[in-house]
Parts: structure tokens; sequence; C-alpha cells
């Protein structure tokens, strides 16, 4: 199997559909989902007809993924995924960094230690001049993943949600990387 990226202890490689289990358990836990719907698990429906084809979709300015599944490289376990998909389908000027992994997997640094490599293959690689990613204020533990790996707070806005989950009343946060910071590191 071809991987888009290795690190000491990962591998991002593409998704299949063979991985449909592994993501409804990454989404059945409801304190993975805590800060993205509040809790609430995905459907095996929605996982196949919405959340897979946006996994497996082909981004034009790179001809290849925006998402990608994380193993652990010794063992092959996964972990759960991270993106690093263009803001404009045919520009990787702007990209957006995130992930999203097992309880298992949390507290380890692979966040860190995926978020670091993107975004070094990102600069280095696919042309990447700035580097974006977004959580709700009180994800503490995301924020500071996206502060070990380089980014900087960039504001506090408010989202347009259709629902309300517990948090969101203190609003988004934005981090940002932009390549000549990065090259000044």
């Amino acid at each position: 199997m071809t991987y888009f990226l290795e690190t000491d202890r990962l591998v991002l490689r593409a998704f299949t559909t063979a991985d449909t289990d592994h993501l409804l358990a990454l989404d059945g836990d409801p304190e993975v989902m805590r800060f993205i719907n509040g809790g609430r698990p995905t459907s095996r429906e929605a996982m196949e007809t919405r959340v897979l084809p946006r996994l497996m979709h082909d981004y034009p300015c790179w001809n290849t993924r925006g998402y990608w599944a994380a193993q652990e490289r010794t063992t092959g376990t996964f972990l759960g995924w991270f993106h690093f998909r263009p803001l404009d389908e045919h520009s990787s000027a702007v990209v957006e960094l995130g992930y999203r992994l097992n309880r298992a997997a949390w507290g380890h640094g692979y966040a860190t230690e995926g978020s670091q490599a993107l975004i070094h293959k990102g600069f280095t690689d696919l042309e990447v001049e700035r580097v974006t990613a977004n959580t709700m204020a009180v994800n503490t533990r995301s924020r500071r993943v996206m502060e070990k790996s380089g980014l900087s707070f960039v504001r506090t806005f408010t989202g347009d949600w259709p629902e309300a989950i517990e948090g969101s009343e203190h609003g988004e946060v934005e981090y940002a990387l932009t390549r000549t910071q990065w090259e000044q590191r």
C-alpha cells in the first residue's frame, strides 16, 4: 500500500470503503464528537453517502486526497484521521488542517506529530502558502495541538451553526501559519 506520509509513529494513507467500520466507531464515541456535534454518532447511511465520499474526494490542484486515515506505524492500528485540504479546490495556496483521533490515541502526541508532518509537507512539497485550523474556543486540547504544531491564534468568531452545542456560546477560534513564518522558525 502506498502511503501519503510517514512519520516515526504514523502512516497517513488514502481512505477506502473498508474503513467504514473504523469510522463508525470513531464517530460513535460521544467524547470524540463532543466538539463536532455535541456527541451524536454518525449513522451508517450518513457515513456511506456523505462522509466517505468527502473523505475519498481528490482535489484537482493536487490530484490527490485531502483527508487521510491515520494508522500506528508498527501495528497498523487505526487511530483516526487528519485532513489537510485546500480551501479552494483549484489552488493549494491556503489549506485547512484538522484531525479526529480515537480516544485511546489522545495524549500520546499523535495529533501534533501528524500535524507537524503535514505542515512540513505542505510547505516543502505542495506549494502551500498558508495553513489554517479552527475549533471551538473551549476545545483546549485541540487548541494546544495547533499551538504545538506552530500555528498562532488569529481570531475568535461565531459560526452560524444549525444547532448550538455545549460551549458554542464561547465561539470558535482560528489559528494559522504562513510559509514565511514557518521558514523563519
